[in-house]
């Protein structure tokens, strides 16, 4: 036997060195009529009642073209519902799927069947349109192919020639893939999500130049009163000059409060404020005449004041000290 016979012949000789994987049919109404075991890999060929089809002659050339139609193609005959859509075509036709995701894998679910064990999911209308007749998918229900349709109908509408036999078929390149939060969120819900999304992606990246911008206008004016107030580098410096000068302020304001309540003394008769003097962190004043008097009103109040002072005679002369 030639070698291009043996590829023109894939159930033959050359099908024993392709390892295929296990093919089952699934139907919500025979969910256990397949058994799985050991984990195996396997391929699913979905019951009609798992689906929509429709087949239909576009004024289109290619399916990606009729992909963007699928929801209008559909739109007067599905339920409510949140659905996926495929489409493949033959010849002149395309064939135009709609199902929803949930119902198929609770189908799986019901069936024992792992999502991660499946390798491929195919509809029955384009994996079983060889059978020639009818035949039984289970006790109530049979498939049959009507104008290029498969179709699944009650047993007793149609004799059968035998049951479903799954061993010889040979998969096409129509395979889907499942959604599995399809039903959580509907595609009309998700582009609504990602206009929000892009939206606000707009609004921060917004936000971050501007702030970036009035961070660059606060850093030249920052610059710009260092520069006009000889200010030192580096915020340490700064503060420590800070610092320095709060403490110049406090003891100038202190020298000024105690020179004004000197100035405020009322002095009798040749009394006079003969010096007035500051240094270090001591302010003196002198008075010459004073009396006896005049130094208790003094020490009064700056004892009422609690400022710490030191009052005292010598040589006829009144000395005033005060701590500042």
């Amino acid at each position: 036997m030639k070698f291009n016979e043996l590829l023109a012949k894939p159930s033959g000789i050359l099908k024993n060195f392709t390892k295929n994987n296990k093919i089952i049919f699934l139907d919500p109404n025979n969910p256990d009529a397949n058994t799985i075991s050991d984990k195996e890999k396997i391929d699913v060929i979905l019951s009609p009642s798992l689906y929509w089809v429709k087949k239909v002659t576009l004024p289109i050339k290619y399916v990606r073209d009729v992909k963007k139609l699928l929801p209008s193609l559909f739109e007067e005959i599905l339920p409510d519902g949140s659905y996926s859509y495929s489409v493949y075509k033959e010849d002149d036709e395309f064939f135009i799927f709609a199902y929803e995701d949930k119902l198929i894998l609770d189908t799986f679910l019901s069936a024992g069947i792992s999502s991660s064990d499946v390798a491929g999911v195919y509809f029955a209308q384009s994996e079983l349109g060889y059978i020639d007749g009818a035949v039984n998918i289970n006790e109530t229900q049979s498939i049959y192919v009507q104008d290029d349709m498969v179709v699944l109908v009650p047993c007793c509408w149609i004799e059968e020639t035998g049951d479903l036999n799954l061993e010889d078929v040979i998969l096409s390149k129509h395979k889907i893939a499942l959604q599995h939060y399809a039903h959580i969120v509907d595609n009309s819900s998700l582009y609504k999500i990602a206009i929000v999304l892009v939206f606000l992606v707009v609004l921060l990246l917004s936000e971050i130049t501007i702030t970036s911008n009035k961070t660059a206008d606060l850093l030249e004016q920052n610059d710009e009163i260092f520069a006009s107030y000889k200010l030192k580098p580096t915020m340490m410096q700064n503060k420590s000059m800070l610092k320095k000068y709060k403490k110049i302020h406090t003891k100038q304001s202190k020298i000024r409060e105690h020179i004004s309540s000197i100035l405020k003394f009322r002095l009798q008769g040749s009394e006079r404020l003969s010096e007035l003097d500051v240094k270090n962190s001591t302010l003196s004043a002198k008075y010459s005449g004073a009396s006896t008097a005049t130094l208790s009103r003094i020490k009064n109040v700056f004892k009422s004041k609690k400022i710490k002072h030191k009052l005292y005679m010598q040589d006829k002369i009144l000395h005033l000290e005060v701590q500042l």
